[in-house]
């Protein structure tokens, strides 16, 4: 068996990668004649790869990784645990300490009456687990014909074959199909598609859409509404300030559960907490993951309010995985919570970093290719566009032009994220001011060397 280490040569690594890794999101093929990055190790919010680059990492890995990288103390929580209880499941009315203390750890952290946890091993499970309890709930309730779920276009709400199609995304649509019993209004996205209203305007009409969708479908085949309080990776979407207390009206009016997905709001990302608390809306269902272990251990969970709990746990409720509270997972998810807590690493975001961010990225928005400029907590997005006046798309295929900023973002040593061709940062929420400068400087460098290159491809024009 070949021994692979970080000490190997990176075209070997790259050679073994393409030969066996299938890796997500990614056109495979162009592995081989590219290769993968290879990342080494990592500290704080600093990625290093097999090359020796040391690249500041403004997404966070994947959303999640807050308290920052190469924290001693999860490691050896994690080693303590395994050596004392590695495993053990959660089925047939058995439970374990780590289980027990993280779940009754996030009723206290939650808003509300959200006080019982259901874990699972990544949002996409979760958010499987919510179809499951909605629909569970109805049944119990005497409801059956109450299944439809109504989701947003562009919304992310996993990667699983149910949590896709729960989701927005039209690419994963084409590829896995649809489950039934899914419905997709329109995005809050004022820049792309909110024409000649004003913000304000646009948020009303968006959110109307659900209860346009609530009466068309009948009122007594709807049975939840699903959003991320923020949608993040669909572009750092920040809805107008009228919609979700719109959203949250409609709700309480049809008597239809409200989901909120925090997999990548929770935790501290804007501002709060949690992201319900940002935008003020009361979840019947709340999403987590990433941020809830920093990324450290694999773990998610459904928390749900006292309402829909007292219904399910009338019933045996037929669900679950092999590592739903796997132990060494609880016990990383508490220590990093515990980190976020005790090192007041939310509140400092929240009051010393955020305002830093924001006015430093929103200097962004003087570049020739920058359009809106969108900050809330420790997120944000840049819409690039040929046009500013007008918020005109590219003449190309949209995202061709947000991946040849995201090229230069990776030859600057900087991981900044596109969508499409909206440019989106999420970086720790440890990171310090004089991080954020090289961030804003290296991402600076990065939009002026894309466009360099889009006006010598020609691209640099509106569509007509």
């Amino acid at each position: 068996m070949t021994q692979i280490t970080n000490h190997m040569p990176t075209e070997e690594l790259q050679r073994l990668d393409a030969a066996h890794h299938m890796h997500p999101f990614t056109t495979n093929d162009e592995l081989e004649k590219k290769g993968a990055r290879v990342i080494t190790r990592a500290k704080g919010v600093t990625l290093t790869d097999s090359e020796g680059n040391e690249i500041l990492d403004a997404m966070a890995g994947l959303w999640c990784v807050n308290i920052g990288y190469g924290r001693d103390e999860l490691a050896e929580v994690s080693s303590r645990q395994m050596r004392e209880l590695p495993y053990y499941n959660t089925f047939f009315q058995t439970t374990h300490v780590p289980a027990i203390a993280l779940a009754e750890r996030l009723a206290e952290l939650t808003p509300y009456d959200l006080n019982h946890v259901f874990f699972a091993n990544s949002g996409s499970e979760a958010n499987d687990t919510n179809i499951r309890i909605v629909r569970t709930y109805w049944q119990e309730k005497g409801q059956p014909e109450k299944t439809v779920i109504i989701s947003r276009k562009n919304a992310y709400h996993g990667s699983s074959v149910a949590s896709s199609a729960l989701g927005g995304m039209s690419g994963m649509h084409a590829q896995s199909g649809m489950i039934p019993d899914i419905h997709h209004i329109d995005q809050p996205n004022w820049w792309a598609e909110g024409g000649d209203m004003s913000p304000e305007d646009f948020g009303l009409e968006r959110a109307q859409q659900l209860e346009t969708a609530i009466l068309e479908l009948g009122e007594d085949k709807v049975a939840a509404f699903i959003g991320e309080p923020v949608q993040g990776a669909g572009g750092v979407i920040v809805p107008p300030s009228t919609y979700w207390p719109e959203i949250q009206r409609i709700c309480d009016k049809y008597g239809i559960l409200l989901i909120a997905d925090e997999v990548i709001c929770g935790f501290g990302r804007t501002g709060n907490w949690f992201g319900s608390q940002t935008m003020g809306i009361k979840p019947d269902i709340m999403t987590v993951a990433k941020g809830l272990s920093s990324g450290y251990a694999p773990i998610s969970a459904s928390i749900v309010n006292d309402k829909v709990a007292a219904v399910l746990g009338a019933c045996e409720f037929n669900h679950g995985y092999t590592y739903s509270g796997h132990p060494v997972a609880c016990a990383v998810a508490l220590e990093n919570l515990r980190i976020l807590d005790e090192e007041g690493i939310v509140s400092h975001a929240a009051e010393e970093l955020a305002p830093y961010l924001k006015e430093k990225f929103e200097s962004l928005g003087d570049h020739p290719m920058v359009g809106e400029v969108k900050v809330v907590g420790m997120m944000g997005s840049l819409a690039l566009t040929p046009d500013k006046t007008t918020r005109a798309k590219f003449a190309v295929d949209v995202g061709t032009v947000g991946f040849m900023v995201r090229e230069r973002c990776f030859a600057n040593n900087l991981i900044m994220r596109h969508v499409g061709d909206r440019m989106v940062i999420s970086p720790p929420l440890v990171i310090t001011k004089a991080e954020i400068d090289t961030l804003i400087l290296r991402a600076r460098k990065a939009l002026d060397e894309g466009y360099e290159n889009v006006k010598k491809a020609g691209l640099f024009k509106a569509m007509s």
